[in-house]
């Protein structure tokens, strides 16, 4: 399982913009060279965060882009929710049915779909404690309540 260049690259762009000391903005070219992403990616993560409400633009001299709440009020779920969905969806079984037109398993003897629904119960449950604010004091996500909950799910 692998999550896309899209969520890496949207929530790096984030991070840059939530360790500007008071706000300040910053633009694609400053964080595309901070991040190493080309500018091309920048726009494009950018232009989805301020659709889903996580930047703001700023226009002017001294413009680009801020974030649109504080670090604490962005949960990551959200965030990765906006760049490229949930890992696994319910409508997944109704478009790979394999060679028929309908699934040979019903819902309630597939094991697999149990398997990968069961997987997404337990990384929501992560990714809907973490924010935006916990990523970027990396010591939390290892050492405090988040780290007891992904020990409980790998257990």
């Amino acid at each position: 399982m692998k999550l896309s260049s899209q969520e890496e690259y949207g929530l790096r762009c984030l991070l840059h913009l939530a360790r500007q000391p008071g706000g300040v903005s910053q633009t694609i070219p400053e964080i595309s060279q901070a991040e190493g992403i080309s500018h091309h990616n920048v726009g494009k993560m950018l232009r989805i965060l301020r659709q889903g409400g996580f930047v703001e633009s700023v226009r002017g001299q001294h413009g680009g882009y801020v974030l649109a709440r504080s670090p604490e009020s962005i949960v990551v779920a959200d965030v990765l929710g906006a760049l490229g969905g949930r890992l696994f969806d319910s409508s997944f079984c109704e478009h790979h049915t394999g060679a028929e037109e309908n699934c040979t398993h019903t819902l309630s003897s597939c094991s697999v779909r149990a398997l990968w629904s069961r997987l997404q119960e337990a990384v929501d449950q992560v990714l809907n404690q973490l924010t935006l604010r916990d990523l970027l004091h990396q010591g939390t996500i290892l050492h405090g309540e988040t780290r007891s909950t992904l020990l409980e799910i790998s257990a």
